[in-house]
């Protein structure tokens, strides 16, 4: 039995027996039982601290870890080691949940093959410049709920996302389509600016994503054949989005799965704090680049 243990059997039971004789029994000495008792009714100096981290995970549904509780405490006048933080959230059980590892399926024949133009830059000085775009597996009881998403490496914001029941070339489609529409571009505002990068999904190596990018002037970029590295911001979001909403909820239909994605994607777009940046992905620096938005905003 830990010497912590047995202070806490004796101090539980010091009104019945004396405490000497406890201590002998116990094979620990008094002095170290006194101090312990000293130390047990002190109040903790971290207790105000925890409670600004446990509402902080409250308001972000357990989400963050220690580093993004850090930037908010930071964000809130209040100024500690990230060390502490990670102790506390330790030893309080705070920690947001562990990211589940994606598996990876290959699936149809390709038709079309780009370069890599992205090559790993995931960094862009303007928004609509540089997109990354994936497809990833929702389960419910119902069945598989594929979704489709479109993320700005500008904010790392994400601009469009379709939901579907079917894994087709449509769902890709229609997700660009929505992207280009809610960002007003038009084929003279991308005029072969923007990048959309990809891996080799079927979807993407398909005739119908070749003339729809090409309509529009869009710029393809594939990654190499079974490296996830190349499209790590895409997977990084499905990573985020399953560990921080749908393992912990898990939707039994899909109309449920479809109104936790709504909620999750708002969070994560107006609310959740980047490491990088120290903000939500999107802000009025956006904005600025995209007047139009502020009607939205």
């Amino acid at each position: 039995m830990r010497t912590q243990i047995k202070y806490e059997v004796i101090y539980r039971h010091r009104d019945r027996y004396a405490i000497s004789t406890m201590c002998r029994f116990f094979e620990v000495s008094r002095s170290g039982y006194y101090d312990f008792v000293n130390r047990k009714n002190k109040p903790c100096k971290d207790d105000e601290l925890i409670k600004h981290i446990q509402y902080c995970q409250k308001s972000n549904g357990n989400t963050y870890g220690y580093r993004r509780v850090w930037l908010w405490l930071e964000g809130k006048g209040i100024h500690r080691n990230p060390k502490t933080i990670l102790r506390i959230m330790k030893k309080y059980g705070l920690l947001s949940e562990i990211r589940r590892r994606r598996k990876w399926v290959q699936m149809g024949k390709q038709m079309h093959k780009y370069e890599n133009r992205l090559n790993r830059n995931f960094s862009a000085d303007v928004p609509n410049r540089k997109w990354v775009t994936d497809i990833s597996y929702i389960h419910t009881k119902q069945g598989v709920l594929y979704l489709s998403v479109i993320c700005d490496l500008y904010d790392r914001s994400i601009i469009a996302y379709k939901t579907g029941t079917e894994q087709t070339v449509n769902l890709v489609l229609d997700t660009i389509r929505l992207a280009v529409r809610k960002e007003k571009l038009s084929k003279k505002k991308i005029a072969g600016e923007l990048q959309l990068h990809s891996d080799q999904g079927f979807q993407y190596t398909s005739h119908g994503y070749f003339k729809l990018t090409q309509s529009y002037g869009i710029l393809p970029s594939m990654s190499r054949r079974g490296n996830c590295y190349d499209n790590a911001l895409a997977e990084n979001f499905f990573g985020i989005l399953k560990t921080e909403c749908i393992y912990r909820h898990k939707p039994a239909t899909f109309q449920e799965a479809k109104e936790m994605i709504d909620r999750y994607i708002h969070f994560y777009n107006h609310e959740r704090i980047q490491l990088k940046t120290g903000v939500a992905p999107l802000t009025l620096q956006r904005f600025l680049y995209c007047p139009h938005k502020l009607e939205q905003f």
